[in-house]
């Protein structure tokens, strides 16, 4: 990968307690391209985004985005550095309303107004803006995390597991705003997913990882459907 990569991260290393759970890991994405990151539960995909997110600490290895090393900054750093992070599992504030959720983005920012794209891109947060944000189902907190993640206005935006738990209408619509997104913003989008309908609808280039490496790569042109496939079924 050039050094123009947006996102560049080069022979990462993680470890939980004594066992190694990311082992040399690189690759990069360009500015406005989207990389999924594929592979079944326990193979290091959440290990790997909490590492760039700055959730866990680096073994060895780095992180920069455009061009600046933030492998040792805390996780707020790499938000102000340009990262936006969408966690598995959405973690939104239940308690909170849809507009309090996309405001807690804001914290740090100096202008603390919502955007109204992140209301064009997802209508139904609009609608919602008042609604609390546990009262939302699942696939409407997953669009409020992205909203939320998207507010601070990222160079990149890393979602792990997006459509995990959310029926297929929906999935289809996160694609789609994903999309979107990145044409309005030319971001740099890193997916970690499992399914690979999904990955194929908003991904350029599509990464498996298995046992904490990087075990293949190919751009969504050439993919080879069935090899991926293997690697998922269990």
């Amino acid at each position: 990968m050039s050094g123009t990569a947006m996102l560049n991260v080069n022979d990462l290393f993680v470890s939980y307690g004594q066992s190694q759970a990311i082992h040399g890991i690189s690759f990069g994405a360009n500015r406005n391209e989207t990389v999924a990151v594929m592979g079944r539960n326990g193979m290091g995909k959440t290990t790997l985004f909490k590492a760039l997110m700055g959730v866990l600490p680096l073994k060895g290895g780095k992180v920069e985005v455009d061009g600046v090393d933030l492998s040792r900054e805390e996780s707020f750093r790499r938000v102000a550095g340009g990262i936006g992070y969408v966690p598995q599992g959405r973690m939104i504030f239940p308690t909170l309303t849809v507009e309090e959720n996309l405001k807690t983005g804001l914290e740090n920012a100096k202008n603390k107004e919502i955007p109204e794209e992140i209301y064009a891109l997802f209508p139904v947060l609009f609608e919602m803006r008042k609604r609390k944000g546990g009262n939302l189902s699942g696939g409407q907190q997953q669009q409020l995390a992205i909203g939320r993640a998207l507010v601070t206005n990222p160079k990149v935006l890393l979602l792990d597991e997006p459509t995990e738990g959310i029926q297929p209408s929906i999935i289809k619509d996160i694609a789609k705003a994903l999309n979107e997104i990145r044409k309005l913003r030319e971001i740099t989008i890193v997916v970690s997913e499992q399914v690979l309908s999904f990955a194929l609808d908003v991904a350029d280039r599509l990464f498996v990882i298995e046992g904490g490496r990087l075990v293949h790569e190919s751009t969504r042109a050439n993919i080879d459907a069935d090899r991926i496939k293997q690697y998922l079924s269990v």
